[in-house]
């Protein structure tokens, strides 16, 4: 069979399992199968596809064409310039959430560096595959991040994508935003997180891809803003003075987790939009005198 075989069939496999978008999936586990890139494929199309490439391709496409994110079946995906590992058990990273790393970055760069020329500190909670901590430390050199997860699964993809960057200054740590604040330090030039924020009631509605990913990384509890609170709660503390809070939210709760922040005391809070027009990031900043860890949140 030549690749270009390969690749129609897949095509036909696809469109049949109703496949959102057919050619782009099957010309992306061509690629992984068989070696054969993408933009190659007019040219060298008539290469025969190697041994065992052809059973393994088509029992791909047979499980992208059930529901199996194609990012699972690919083992890696992009994510600003880098290429992370993925896969069941963590959170795919998306497009969306580039902007809250863009956001950080903005803010970062304009800051001086920590007393006795240390670092800039950064926190990431829920970080998953790591996304957001090595996309920040991708764009900002010179800070230190810590990225915390809880997950076991997570967390595992976390250290293999840490190890795959050892440039990049992210250490990565086992943490329950919801109970483990009480073991990290204060100091922070800058929290970031992208929580769990689906309402729990909204999860069988998903589509069926997210559906395959962990419900740990989706669920926000009843309202879809457990996370929020315990983020404004009893993390916004830990903040240095002058130091920001920015986190990613779902479509329509921006005004809601910037209530949330303000009431933890945390100024010049502000919002910013994706490119579809929906305020996806929220940012706070903890005022220069400090903030009392007792502040209520919501």
């Amino acid at each position: 069979m030549t690749c270009r075989e390969l690749y129609r069939a897949l095509c036909d496999r696809l469109e049949a399992g109703g496949a959102a978008s057919p050619a782009f999936d099957a010309a992306c586990l061509l690629e992984r199968f068989t070696g054969l890139r993408r933009g190659e494929l007019p040219l060298r199309g008539d290469r025969t596809v190697p041994p065992g490439a052809e059973a393994e391709a088509l029992r791909a496409g047979e499980l992208r064409a059930a529901g199996e994110p194609l990012q699972y079946l690919l083992g890696e995906w992009d994510f600003l310039s880098l290429t992370l590992e993925v896969g069941e058990g963590v959170l795919i990273p998306r497009p969306d959430t580039e902007l809250l790393c863009e956001t950080a970055a903005e803010r970062l760069k304009g800051r001086e560096p920590a007393e006795g020329g240390r670092p800039l500190r950064v926190l990431d909670l829920c970080a998953g595959s790591g996304c957001v901590a090595l996309g920040t430390a991708c764009l900002v050199p010179g800070i230190a991040a810590t990225a915390a997860e809880y997950s076991e699964e997570a967390l595992a993809y976390l250290r293999r994508n840490c190890a795959r960057y050892p440039d990049l200054p992210v250490e990565p740590v086992r943490a329950d935003v919801l109970r483990d604040a009480g073991r990290f330090p204060g100091g922070w030039a800058a929290i970031l997180s992208n929580p769990p924020y689906i309402p729990s009631a909204d999860l069988p509605g998903l589509m069926r891809e997210v559906q395959r990913e962990p419900r740990l990384a989706l669920d926000g509890g009843e309202d879809g803003l457990l996370f929020y609170r315990a983020i404004a709660r009893d993390w916004a503390c830990k903040l240095e003075p002058g130091g920001f809070c920015a986190v990613e939210v779902g479509a329509g709760q921006a005004e809601a987790v910037a209530s949330l922040f303000r009431e933890a005391g945390l100024e010049a809070v502000e919002t910013r939009r994706d490119l579809a027009g929906v305020e996806r990031v929220v940012l706070g900043v903890r005022p220069a005198e400090g903030l009392s860890p007792e502040r209520p949140a919501g």
